[in-house]
């Protein structure tokens, strides 16, 4: 019987799952902070599954979610909103800000925020930032309407904003984590695929040159 197992044909989603695993970017968080829609936060997972990030956390003082991720993927809410991204991707959530925050820092991770410029921080436009610079790094993104929090920028290491050339000025949480995602995934691409084999900390063998896409939005 043990044979028979071994050898059964893998699925064609288990394919695809090994044929994209050199490709997701290691130790890489979106993180969520106290969304009002559910539609949203499946969305979010959505867009991280689809350009590589590891895992999703999300901050839900409301308790929207349940706190088990075997029964977030079975929550008909954010499967079809997720497009089953929630089956796929790793999700955790979080009573509070201080928590994540606390959990984040205690493995090492450094935060990046998703926000306009604040006064006294360091602030960036989105093509401008190395996002290689860290080999932990989390990606907050805000409230629907209030944005990020005021402590989750003072423990963060940079506020990232992307530029607008319209009459809007603020993008929503779906369109603003797919682009914001989709720069910091593509530069850890890259900087993953010089990594030595041996070595599993992140050293690169070889200076990468970072080339900034200076036309994407």
């Amino acid at each position: 019987m043990k044979v028979e197992a071994e050898t059964r044909p893998k699925t064609a989603a288990r394919q695809r799952a090994d044929e994209i695993k050199a490709f997701r970017c290691k130790n890489l968080i979106a993180v969520i902070e106290d969304p009002s829609e559910i539609r949203n936060i499946g969305t979010v997972i959505r867009n991280a599954n689809a350009l590589g990030a590891e895992k999703v956390y999300i901050i839900d003082p409301r308790k929207k979610l349940p706190n088990d991720w075997g029964d977030m993927r079975d929550e008909k809410a954010l499967s079809s909103t997720s497009v089953s991204g929630v089956k796929w991707t790793f999700v955790k959530r979080f009573d509070s800000t201080e928590a994540c925050l606390a959990h984040l820092e205690r493995n090492g991770f450094v935060s990046i925020v998703t926000s306009p410029h604040v006064k006294g921080r360091t602030n960036i436009l989105l093509s401008d930032g190395d996002y290689t610079a860290h080999h932990k790094l989390a990606v907050w993104f805000g409230n629907e309407s209030r944005g990020i929090s005021a402590l989750a920028v003072e423990h963060s290491d940079m506020c990232v904003s992307v530029p607008m050339f319209g009459m809007i000025e603020s993008l929503n949480l779906a369109t603003s984590s797919g682009i914001v995602l989709y720069e910091v995934t593509r530069q850890r691409r890259a900087y993953q695929s010089v990594f030595s084999r041996r070595d599993r900390k992140g050293r690169r063998e070889t200076p990468l040159p970072l080339v900034m896409d200076r036309d994407a939005p």
